[in-house]
Formats: C-alpha cells, sequence, structure tokens
C-alpha cells in the first residue's frame, strides 16, 4: 500500500508510535522514528528493518522550531521527500484543574498543540511542491469527551482537530489531506500502570468491552496514509470500540 513512501512519525521510539512505524514500514514504507531522545529509537529502526525498509533515529522535541526543522530537512537530505507525516509524540501531566500547575498546562500544549503545528508547518513545504502529501494527526478520545483530570490534554487534543480542519482546507488544492485518529483507551504502558479495578471500570464504558490495541490505531493510520483514502481530508476517525459515536 506504500512501497517507497517516506515516512515520518513522531514519539515512535514506544507505544502507539512505534505500532504505527512498524505497520507503515510492513506496507512498503521507509520511516524517520523520531523521539527527543534517539537513543530510544533503536528497538523501532530494527523493526522497520525487519521488513526490508529503511529507518532513520532522528533526535527533535517538537516543541522545539529549531528541532523540527532540522529534522526535516535531514528527512529531506536523506531521502529528498516526506509523503506522510505522522504527529503522534504527545505527553500527559494529569492532575484536576484547581491543583494543575501553570508549568503543567504549558508542558502539555506545548508538546501535543504546538508541536503538532511545528511539525505540520515544517513538513508542509517539502509537501507542497511536491503537491503530494498526507498528514494524520493523533487526536483522543478525550479531546471529544473530556477527562477529569485531564483538563490540558483535552484541551491539546480538541485544538488538534481544529488544527487539522483548517489545515485539511488550506492545503487540499496542493493535493495534501491532513486527518486525524483519535484513540480510546488503548493497551499501552499508560493504561497498563492503572490498577485492575480501574482497568475494569473503563472496559465498562466501552461497548466493545475492552481495550484497544495499538495495531488497532496503526491499522487506521495506515488506511489515512495510503491512496485508498485520497478523497478523504478534515476528518476524525474515532478508534475506541464505540465509547464515542461522532
Amino acid at each position: 500500500m506504500l512501497e517507497g513512501k517516506k515516512v515520518v512519525v513522531t514519539g515512535a521510539a514506544r507505544g502507539i508510535g512505534q505500532a504505527i512505524a512498524d505497520c507503515l514500514a510492513a506496507a512498503g514504507a521507509d520511516v524517520a522514528v523520531v523521539d527527543v531522545d534517539a537513543d530510544r529509537c533503536g528497538e523501532t529502526v530494527r523493526l522497520v528493518a525487519g521488513h526490508g525498509r529503511e529507518g532513520m533515529a532522528v533526535a527533535a522535541d517538537v516543541g522545539r522550531w529549531d528541532d523540527v526543522k532540522a529534522m526535516v530537512d535531514r528527512v529531506m537530505g536523506a531521502w529528498g521527500r516526506v509523503d506522510v507525516l505522522v504527529n503522534n509524540a504527545g505527553i500527559t501531566r494529569d492532575g484536576l484543574i484547581l491543583r494543575m500547575k501553570e508549568e503543567e498546562w504549558d508542558a502539555v500544549l506545548r508538546v501535543n498543540l504546538t508541536g503538532t503545528f511545528y511539525c505540520t508547518k515544517a513538513a508542509l513545504g517539502p509537501m507542497s511542491k511536491q503537491r503530494q502529501g498526507r498528514i494524520i494527526n493523533m487526536a483522543s478520545v478525550v479531546g471529544a469527551i473530556g477527562n477529569a483530570g485531564q483538563a490540558n490534554y483535552a484541551a491539546s487534543k480538541a485544538a488538534v482537530v481544529g488544527l487539522t480542519k483548517s489545515v485539511a482546507r488550506e492545503y487540499a488544492s496542493r493535493q495534501v489531506t491532513v486527518n486525524a485518529v483519535a484513540p480510546g483507551f488503548i493497551d499501552t504502558a499508560m493504561t497498563q500502570a492503572l490498577g485492575q479495578d480501574a482497568k475494569d471500570a473503563l472496559a465498562k464504558q466501552i461497548p466493545l468491552g475492552r481495550f484497544g490495541q495499538p495495531a488497532d490505531v496503526a491499522a487506521a493510520v495506515r488506511f489515512l496514509a495510503s491512496d485508498a483514502a485520497g478523497y478523504i481530508t478534515g476528518q476524525v476517525l474515532h478508534v475506541n470500540g464505540g465509547m464515542y459515536m461522532a
């Protein structure tokens, strides 16, 4: 589906980002594995290489424009194009709003929202010149329904949806599609840290009765990155087991 495509995945050292990189490589793409610490990218790069594709570890703090610009410049220098950008990097700093510190609010917005803006802005230059590209942003079910103790995270993810729709309108004429994937509760290190009672309570809110897997999110990203999704832009694909139905 993605034979020979050049892909950038941020936050790809582990979890959902790693599953996305692995899935896109299996579909034929070469993948730039981006993380704030390039030393953590080794396992993902090996997964990409296991599919016979080229993996490149790139260090970048997505909340810093200079880092992001250097990252895209490096990919362009090595491969000459960027076909797909997956803005997956994200953090949480949970807490009830009256106890939330300004730096906790700022940190989440800087990575989740400003980081998505920076990476999108940097990739749109080459994509616009190519007159072709796919941008897939990572939203969240929390951005659609809210969640107590996650005002910063929910705000950042809701804002990513607005950013997605705006850029989709701006760059459709350049044949660059911009969409979002909104995962529900996915079985990652974050949810594995919850106690069993908390997991059971969350599962009861999901019509399918279970957490999703990183591969479920990766499959949605693969579809939106492919030619099969060429007439889809400005959309949010919810992957949440029915927990939220738009």
